[in-house]
């Protein structure tokens, strides 16, 4: 059996972000990342649905006959809201991992006034599981979710500085600001690369993203595997490839020069990773 590798997913080239921060904790062990572009954005979709895409992809980093997963990050709000404890219950003894419980640990240590704001997915949004998560830490904590629909094509097409976004963060960000809020919670792996734009027209929030605490808690978990040199990641796709090359040529070209990177497709409901 070859070496040991973390699954991480998303819908699409957002959970790269938590892949770049899982790199700098997690130096040692290879990862295999499966962008499910297929069906980008999940935002949007019924919460069944998502749940049974998060399923499927974990099942098949999971139950790979050919290298062991040590553990599964879902880099994805979303399918860490609605599928999460399904696949923990189902794999109890491996490391199943979201991006939501940190991140909102994270902002309730940094809020100042106790008003806290989430900029998210529609399926996140309604989900609550941003709100729930901050009232079990701090029930006193006001929360101010806005969905922001037009956020993970933007990215998706690498048009972050284009006048679309602008008119898109200004819409999203003008309820934040009516309600007072300090503290700014990126509810979807996707939005970190429209930060630049975000603190330009709203500087005053602190913005939180998930990525690095969902990282340093996947160090403290996967802390004693035998370290390797410099291993090889493998990177999945269940869209184009050679629109996925060039995204990760524009995003995270180190990442690409360390990483093979390969298709992925759906049977029915279950993943093949080729």
């Amino acid at each position: 059996m070859s070496a040991p590798f973390l699954g991480v997913f998303d819908s699409g080239v957002g959970g790269l972000t938590v892949v770049h921060a899982l790199r700098k904790a997690v130096p040692h062990i290879p990862i295999w990342y499966v962008a499910d572009q297929a069906h980008v954005p999940y935002g949007g979709r019924p919460l069944d649905e998502v749940r049974g895409f998060a399923c499927g992809i974990s099942e098949a980093l999971l139950a790979n006959a050919t290298a062991e997963c040590v553990g599964v990050v879902m880099a994805c709000n979303i399918s860490s809201a609605v599928a999460l404890p399904a696949v923990q219950a189902k794999y109890p003894h491996v490391p199943v991992l979201g991006v939501v419980e940190p991140g909102a640990q994270a902002a309730a240590h940094h809020t100042r006034n106790g008003r806290i704001g989430v900029l998210a997915t529609e399926g996140t949004v309604q989900s609550g599981a941003y709100r729930q998560a901050l009232h079990r830490i701090a029930p006193d904590i006001e929360v101010y979710e806005v969905a922001c629909p037009a956020f993970v094509p933007i990215v998706e097409a690498g048009t972050e500085g284009s006048e679309a976004a602008r008119e898109a963060a200004c819409l999203y960000l003008h309820p934040l600001e009516a309600h007072d809020v300090d503290t700014v919670i990126l509810g979807c792996t996707h939005y970190p690369f429209l930060l630049p734009l975000l603190r330009r027209l709203s500087p005053q929030f602190v913005y939180i993203d998930p990525a690095e605490p969902t990282a340093e808690a996947v160090g403290q978990v996967l802390s004693s595997l035998g370290v390797q040199s410099a291993p090889r990641h493998r990177l999945f796709t269940t869209g184009d490839v050679g629109a996925f090359h060039a995204q990760l040529e524009r995003l995270f070209p180190d990442l690409l020069l360390v990483s093979e990177v390969k298709s992925a497709r759906w049977d029915g409901g279950l993943l093949v990773l080729d």
